[in-house]
């Protein structure tokens, strides 16, 4: 299931005149995306060396090789930077996993019943949630706890979860002013 290639970044806007651009890392530790380089274009036919970074408040404002005035760091503004996977270092533990690693896994509940397939992972500020396309059709979210989901079985292919109660309950407008 895992992705061939780990989304570890993005380039932000041009950083004063000498071509540096803000990065925004998602790695552990935001530095440590330069140890990766030469990172990837989405389509994977550019590549490109960072030959400096460090950190200016949570950004990484980064020199790229080649890349020598704003005009021609404006042009990589929002562009997404890839590694390969087998460059990456395994988890450190196993609680901790690759959100590409995530994508595709079965969601079932502790009987076995299929919930549906998780097709992304996002973090809205209160923790990581689970996007869940369902067998039927639509999608759900579901937050990615421990208590929720208790098993993460990459290598079966699925996780193992346990919703609440009322996880596709989707009420209406009528229900919030209920008693």
């Amino acid at each position: 299931m895992a992705s061939s290639r780990i989304l570890v970044g993005v380039f932000g806007a041009p950083h004063g005149v000498r071509g540096e651009l803000r990065l925004k890392a998602y790695t552990a530790d935001p530095l440590a995306v330069k140890a990766y380089s030469p990172l990837e274009s989405e389509d994977g036919k550019r590549r490109f060396t960072l030959t400096s970074a460090r950190l200016q408040g949570d950004m990484v404002v980064a020199r790229v090789d080649g890349i020598a005035d704003r005009d021609a760091a404006a042009a990589l503004t929002n562009l997404k930077l890839y590694v390969p996977r087998e460059r990456l270092p395994q988890a450190a533990d196993e609680d901790e996993f690759y959100q590409a690693d995530l994508i595709g896994l079965r969601v079932e509940n502790a009987s076995g019943e299929e919930l549906g397939t998780i097709t992304a992972v996002h973090d809205f500020g209160a923790g990581d949630v689970l996007e869940i396309k369902l067998p039927a059709s639509g999608t759900a979210y579901l937050p990615f706890t421990k208590a929720i989901v208790p098993t993460v079985e990459v290598s079966a292919g699925r996780v193992i979860a346990d919703p609440p109660a009322d996880w596709l309950d989707e009420g209406t407008p009528e229900d919030a002013d209920a008693p």
